[in-house]
């Protein structure tokens, strides 16, 4: 049996937006996951696959931390000898990818969004496209989540290899069903990490000044807050501007309570708690940016604003509350539509065998 190994930064992520894929995976082959975290590795390992803990810096640059996951991968290369790769986020993808080529292992790379690193000019930004650039050389095939993340690595010539496009992770369109809709009043949810990027200040701005006007509108928050947000996060929650249920592993139940989720995102791969939303027949108010405007039809599954713009999101939540129940209630219905035709994580799952087929037969 040919052996496929997974290099990725997160057992939550692989589990929760991959497991499509792995449990077709361990039908054909046998699977190994390299993970640095415990939060689904049960799951994983009931499943079939074999884990491996292997420690990574997520955020950090220090280069000692960089040099001994490249070691890690190194060795659990050798130790496993794979028929292929597969590798996800940026420093599996750089430091997993580099391996390969050393080992002279296929490798499919996934690049999941740009980040911060390659988005602001700068010393960061030249180190990680040479770090691309020398990570993704030899790799079999780079698949991007979006045309703009694709278009960006053609233009700077970071990826010369089978480049192909897909639909971001997908969305799991029979897990996320639709929901029954909410009868009663008008509440908006977001749904991510409590940090900066994610559109956090907008989204408390928006909130504020929609409650002060409407005071049968709720606003709720799900999602691990970063430290900074910590003490205005909790402030907020007290005031009644909106209610923070922290860290929840099943968003559906949440979901069924809202009309519409809030995502004011700077920059995603693709992002899957829009699909997620759309998929549970929900309107979906987000940004202007790759990842995020290709989960929405302006105007009739949500609204599309411009990114770090307070007013431009209170305006579109007005918009929406302003709508009858029936045009809400559609907006979600068309929201569902267009994630069953376009974002279909079946149509992932199929690619990725199309090429391990490719690749390894």
């Amino acid at each position: 049996m040919a052996k496929v190994l997974i290099l990725a930064n997160s057992s939550s992520g692989l589990y929760g937006f991959r497991n499509e894929l792995v449990l077709e995976l361990l039908k054909k082959y046998e699977v190994y996951a390299s993970l640095p975290d415990e939060t689904n590795n049960k799951e994983l390992s009931e499943e079939g696959c074999k884990i491996i803990k292997t420690s990574i810096n997520r955020r950090g640059m220090n280069p000692l931390e960089d040099l001994k996951l490249f070691r890690d991968y190194l060795t659990l290369i050798k130790q496993i000898k794979p028929d292929v790769v597969l590798t996800y986020t940026i420093k599996p993808n750089v430091y997993g990818g580099l391996a390969c080529r050393i080992k002279k292992i296929p490798y499919i790379c996934n690049i999941t969004g740009l980040g911060s690193a390659l988005e602001n000019p700068g010393i960061l930004q030249r180190l990680t496209k040479k770090l691309y650039k020398t990570g993704l050389k030899n790799a079999a095939t780079v698949f991007f989540q979006n045309s703009y993340n694709l278009d960006y690595f053609e233009k700077n010539k970071l990826c010369r290899s089978n480049k192909v496009l897909l639909p971001g992770s997908g969305v799991n369109v029979e897990r996320f069903s639709v929901l029954p809709w909410p009868e009663d009043k008008t509440r908006f949810i977001f749904i991510s990490r409590v940090m900066k990027e994610k559109g956090i200040e907008e989204f408390f701005d928006c909130a504020k000044a929609v409650r002060n006007k409407h005071d049968d509108v709720e606003f709720h928050v799900l999602g691990y807050c970063e430290e900074e947000y910590e003490t205005i996060l909790q402030d907020l929650n007290k005031e009644g501007i909106f209610v923070y249920h922290g860290s929840v592993l099943d968003v559906r139940p949440y979901l069924a309570q809202v009309k519409c989720l809030i995502h004011p995102s700077y920059h995603e791969g693709m992002s899957n708690v829009c699909l997620e939303a759309a998929a549970c027949g929900r309107a979906v108010i987000t940004t202007d940016r790759p990842g995020c405007r290709e989960t929405v039809i302006d105007g009739e599954t949500g609204y599309i604003i411009s990114a770090r713009n307070s007013d431009a999101l209170i305006q579109a939540v007005e918009r929406f509350i302003a709508l009858s129940d029936d045009e809400k209630k559609a907006m979600g219905e068309a929201s569902r539509k267009h994630v069953e035709e376009k974002f279909d994580r079946n149509i992932v799952v199929k690619e990725y065998l199309n090429q391990l087929e490719r690749i390894i037969g």
